[in-house]
């Protein structure tokens, strides 16, 4: 921008390229709204007041916030590429998100950071990513990939490089691993996002004073509060799965809460269409009683100065005129926005973007020797140890109960609501199935498998019969990625997942359509989770308590290692 001709047009000596007139300015500096009229220049705000300018839109008293930020998301829970997920959230004021791409990084590795990188350019959405800090987040379950901090450091110069995403390997920062320990010392120049559910106490003070700045995980307001009162910039996250804003918001105080942001991390396309992105989240904390200017700071300034965004998440002169214009902070239904000076959407017209062309990644399903016998469970005692889900949450409970035994071998048991888990290794073909039991899910019968299961991704399988288990891993097989229900050995409906094995190459449209088709089959069968599909692909993140299921076996998360199933 020529410098001279800003400060002309700032003080009224020549005109400015658009003027939004009559505009209710949601001003997250001063905390208040206020009337008052927006002047733009080129990809800036130049001035609030009364100008001149030849073009003039008349917003009739409509709301103008700064553009919402999602500041923690990963791209790949929406199953959309970053051109369909772009053309679903604009709609809904999101002008820029953060991305960690660390699901894809661990299925395809640096090719899968190539691809996202390619995709995240001429976007009408600012796409900013933190580079994957655990690849894979343990030795506990077999990857695609293993990404050292040598590969992260060639991304470190780009301006759209934030820092370091989530550091899951909370342990290996306390016991000093070396490659942890150069991960660090890579992102010590920017940000290093954090992620350390139930971490408390010295543990906690050596994780932050390692250069941890803040945690999306907290589920309660003591593990928020001890983290808060450390410096940690706390990430409020309403995900699909994990909703911890009605828990956590009554931390948030006037004096405090520039402290905190809010997030989505793990968002699924039937809530994209249904309950929206940020603006859902904003709409949700409204109702929840959080004043709506405070709510609109925690979506825009709070994130920007936390993620050092230089000239965004205000409105104020010399800031970028990314914008989202709304009518009301009950519906917060979203009228315009514009980025970078550009109307991107208006009046539920998206404008057309020619984004970029990227090229095919490889196959991601390579599994071997799968067999009905790979998925029985031969009787070791009477007791097993038990994945209890808990709704709304992706942490676990650990349970133990009386071992189903039918002619020698552990079953599945509707009756009581306990399931068989099965986690198959996908990437090198080694053969491995990993066996558990899980209760929560409600299945009557049948099965359904996805080969979207964090952070590794390899096929998981939730079932009532063995039978049926086979052939829902087989059918996500044949498909390369995808999510399946069968039942009574046959296949009731397939959502392919084609790319890396967790998105889709079809428009929202389609994947909402056969997404809502598969939950109705599901249901049928008795499921009771608003989400099984995001359920069960937290139920093999072994870096999350207490229980889960990985490819190698039982993970106990309390103790970082795995556990026979049988107590």
């Amino acid at each position: 921008m020529d410098a001279a001709k800003l400060i002309s047009v700032a003080q009224g000596q020549a005109p400015a390229d658009l003027l939004l007139k009559n505009a209710r300015i949601v001003n997250v500096l001063s905390a208040d709204v206020h009337p008052g009229d927006i002047a733009i220049l080129g990809e800036r705000i130049v001035g609030i007041g009364d100008y001149e300018a030849r073009r003039v839109i008349d917003l009739q008293g409509a709301y103008v916030s700064p553009g919402f930020i999602d500041g923690h998301m990963h791209l790949e829970s929406t199953m959309l590429t970053v051109a369909e997920f772009a053309k679903a959230v604009v709609p809904l004021g999101t002008t820029s998100v953060v991305i960690d791409p660390h699901e894809i990084a661990n299925v395809m590795g640096m090719d899968g950071l190539r691809w996202v990188f390619d995709s995240c350019k001429y976007m009408p959405i600012n796409l900013y990513l933190m580079l994957p800090s655990c690849v894979p987040c343990s030795d506990m379950e077999t990857a695609g990939s293993r990404l050292e901090s040598y590969h992260l450091e060639q991304y470190f110069g780009s301006k759209w490089v934030l820092g370091l995403a989530e550091m899951m390997n909370y342990p290996g920062v306390l016991a000093k691993d070396k490659g942890v320990l150069k991960k660090l010392e890579l992102g010590a120049g920017k940000i290093i996002d954090g992620h350390a559910p139930g971490l408390s106490g010295k543990g906690l003070c050596a994780y932050v004073a390692a250069g941890i700045r803040s945690d999306h995980e907290c589920t309660t307001l003591a593990e928020a509060r001890e983290k808060l009162r450390l410096g940690v910039h706390i990430m409020i996250r309403e995900g699909s799965t994990a909703k911890n804003l009605a828990t956590l918001l009554p931390l948030v105080t006037p004096e405090n809460a520039r402290r905190f942001s809010l997030v989505t991390d793990d968002r699924h396309p039937l809530d994209l269409a249904e309950d929206g992105h940020i603006n859902g989240v904003v709409r949700s904390a409204i109702r929840l009683g959080l004043p709506p200017v405070t709510a609109i700071q925690m979506v825009t300034l709070n994130t920007a100065n936390y993620f050092h965004m230089k000239d965004l998440g205000a409105i104020a002169p010399g800031c970028y005129a990314d914008l989202t214009i709304f009518d009301n902070f009950r519906n917060l239904r979203i009228l315009k926005v514009l980025k970078r000076g550009e109307m991107v959407y208006a009046d539920g017209k998206l404008a057309r973007f020619k984004g970029l062309q990227v090229g095919v990644l490889r196959s991601s399903v390579n599994v071997r020797d799968l067999t009905r016998e790979r998925f029985q469970v031969p009787a070791a005692g009477r007791r097993i140890k038990v994945i209890e889900v808990v709704p709304g949450q992706i942490v676990t409970r650990k349970r133990i109960e009386p071992a189903p035994i039918v002619d020698g071998h552990a079953v599945a048991d509707p009756a009581r609501d306990l399931l068989k888990i099965a986690g198959v290794e996908r990437h090198q073909a080694t053969g491995n199935v990993g066996l558990g039991f899980v209760r929560g899910f409600g299945l009557r019968a049948g099965a359904v498998a996805s080969s979207v299961a964090h952070d590794s991704h390899n096929i998981i399988v939730v079932g009532a019969h063995d039978e049926d288990m086979y052939l829902a891993a087989q059918e996500i097989v044949r498909m390369q990625g995808g999510l399946v229900a069968v039942a009574g050995g046959r296949v009731l409906k397939t959502v392919p997942l084609p790319i890396a094995g967790l998105m889709s190459d079809r428009p929202i449209g389609e994947v909402v359509r056969d997404l809502k088709e598969l939950h109705h089959h599901i249901r049928r069968l008795g499921c009771t989770l608003h989400d099984a599909f995001m359920t069960m692909s937290f139920l093999a993140l072994p870096v999350i308590p207490e229980l889960k299921l990985t490819d190698k076996g039982l993970v106990d998360v309390g103790e970082f290692r795995i556990v026979p199933l049988f107590s």
